[in-house]
C-alpha cells in the first residue's frame, strides 16, 4: 500500500526544482506569503482583549502550527481528536478540540494525549462528560473541559444558559476532568457577506455566550476560557472584553471565499494544475472537485490569466477537470501550468498527503499533511 512516507520520499526528489516541474495537481504553499499572513494577523490582534488560538484544521501541519505559536498564538484549535493527536504527538502541547469527542476509541485517545500535554475538549452532554471522565480515570490523566453552548448556529452545544450551568456543575464534580469555561461558536455569522449584518449577528451571538459566562460566575464555576470566533468575526468577537480567545485560522492561507470576507491577506495556498486541452479561449486543466475545494465559491486562477468558466449558470468544475476562460490574447497551451486559489482552503488541504513548499518559483521543501484518515493515528487506519 502506498503511504504518506512513500509520497514524501518521492516528492523530496523535486526539491530544488521549479513549480513548473511538479506533477499536477499539486498543493503548493508560498512560504513568504504564509510568513506575511502570520505577521499581519499578529499585528491585527494587538490591542484586542482576546488571544488567538488558530484552527489547525486549516493546515493539518505541525510545522505551520509551530509557526503560528512562534507568531504569538497561545495554542492551537482542532476539529477532531486525530488532529489533536497529531499536534500533541509532534510536541505542540496546548490543544483545544472545538468539537465533541464521542465514543470509546476517541475518548481513550483523548485520555492518552491528555498525558502528553494540556488538552481541552468541548462537551455538550452528560453522556460525553461521563464517558470522557471514565477514560481519563482509567489511564490516570486529566482532561480540561469547556461547555459548548449554542449561540445561534444550531449545530451543537447546550441550548440554554440554564443547561450550560447544570452541565458545568456535573463536569466540575466528575473525576479526571477540570472545568475551564465555555465555548460559543458563532459559525452562522461567518458566511454573512454584509459587514454590518455580520456585526449585528455576531454581537447577538456573543451576548448569549457572555450571559452563560455570567451565570457560570454566579454558580462559582470557572470562566478561565470564554472562547468563540472564527476568521470572519475575528475583530468582532475578539473585541468583546469577556472573550478570552478566538479560533480564527484561515488567515494563514486565504482562499477565494475568505478573501472576500476579510481583505488584506496574501494568497499563500494554490493548486498547481496543467492545461490538458485548449480550444480557442477554452482551456481545461487536470484539477477538479477531487483536488480542489469548491465550497461556497468557485476557485480563482491566480494572476488574471484566466477565470473559471460557467456553463448554464454553474461553474465548470468536474471531478478531474476544470474549464477555464483564457484571457484575451493568451498564449497558454497544452502542457502549461496555471495556479488556482481554492474556493475553500480546509477541504482542499484534506485532499492531499503533502505540501510542496515554495519560495518564488523554487520548491524548497516538502511537508506532510496530518490526520486525514480518521482513526489512523491510533493504528486503525492507513499507515501515516
Amino acid at each position: 500500500m502506498s503511504t504518506v512516507r512513500d509520497h514524501l520520499g518521492n516528492a523530496r526528489a523535486l526539491i530544488g526544482s521549479t513549480r513548473a516541474a511538479l506533477p499536477t495537481p499539486a498543493l503548493v504553499i508560498d512560504l513568504p506569503a504564509v510568513r506575511r499572513n502570520l505577521a499581519e494577523m499578529a499585528a491585527r490582534m494587538e490591542g484586542l482583549p482576546a488571544a488567538l488560538r488558530p484552527h489547525a484544521k486549516i493546515h493539518k501541519s505541525q510545522v505551520l502550527g509551530q509557526m503560528q505559536l512562534d507568531a504569538g498564538a497561545i495554542g492551537l484549535t482542532t476539529a477532531t481528536i486525530w488532529e489533536a493527536s497529531a499536534m500533541i504527538d509532534a510536541g505542540l502541547a496546548d490543544i483545544l478540540i472545538a468539537n465533541q469527542v464521542v465514543g470509546p476509541v476517541k475518548s481513550a485517545e483523548l485520555a492518552r494525549i491528555a498525558g502528553l500535554g494540556r488538552v481541552t475538549v468541548a462537551i455538550e452532554s452528560e453522556h460525553s462528560a461521563r464517558e470522557v471522565s471514565a477514560a481519563a480515570v482509567h489511564v490516570g490523566t486529566n482532561i480540561h473541559v469547556i461547555v459548548e453552548i449554542d449561540v445561534g448556529l444550531h449545530r451543537s452545544g447546550v441550548r440554554s444558559v440554564e443547561a450550560a450551568v447544570a452541565l458545568g456543575q456535573l463536569i466540575d464534580s466528575l473525576p479526571g476532568l477540570t472545568l475551564d469555561g465555555l465555548l460559543g461558536y458563532e459559525g452562522h455569522c461567518m458566511l454573512e457577506p454584509d459587514r454590518a449584518v455580520r456585526i449585528e449577528k455576531a454581537t447577538a451571538a456573543n451576548a448569549i455566550l457572555v450571559d452563560a459566562a455570567d451565570a457560570f460566575v454566579q454558580a462559582g464555576l470557572s470562566t478561565e476560557i470564554i472562547a468563540g470566533g472564527g476568521f470572519g468575526t475575528w475583530d468582532i468577537t475578539g473585541a468583546n472584553p469577556r472573550v478570552t480567545e478566538i479560533h480564527a485560522g484561515s488567515y494563514i492561507f486565504m482562499d477565494a471565499f475568505h478573501r472576500n470576507l476579510v481583505p488584506g491577506f496574501d494568497v499563500a495556498l494554490t493548486v498547481e494544475a496543467t492545461i490538458i486541452s485548449r480550444d480557442g479561449s477554452l482551456a481545461v486543466v487536470d484539477c477538479g472537485r477531487k483536488s480542489i475545494g469548491i465550497d461556497r465559491i468557485a476557485p480563482e486562477v491566480v494572476g488574471g490569466v484566466a477565470s473559471v468558466r460557467f456553463e448554464h449558470g454553474e461553474h465548470f468544475v468536474h471531478e478531474e477537470h476544470t474549464a477555464l476562460e483564457l484571457a484575451s490574447g493568451s498564449d497558454l497551451d497544452v502542457g502549461d501550468h496555471v495556479a488556482l486559489m481554492p474556493g475553500y482552503g480546509p477541504t482542499t488541504v484534506n485532499l492531499y498527503d503533502i505540501y510542496f513548499v515554495a519560495e518564488g518559483e523554487t520548491i524548497i521543501d516538502v511537508w506532510p499533511i496530518l490526520a486525514r484518515y480518521g482513526s489512523a493515528t491510533c493504528g486503525l487506519g492507513p499507515v501515516r
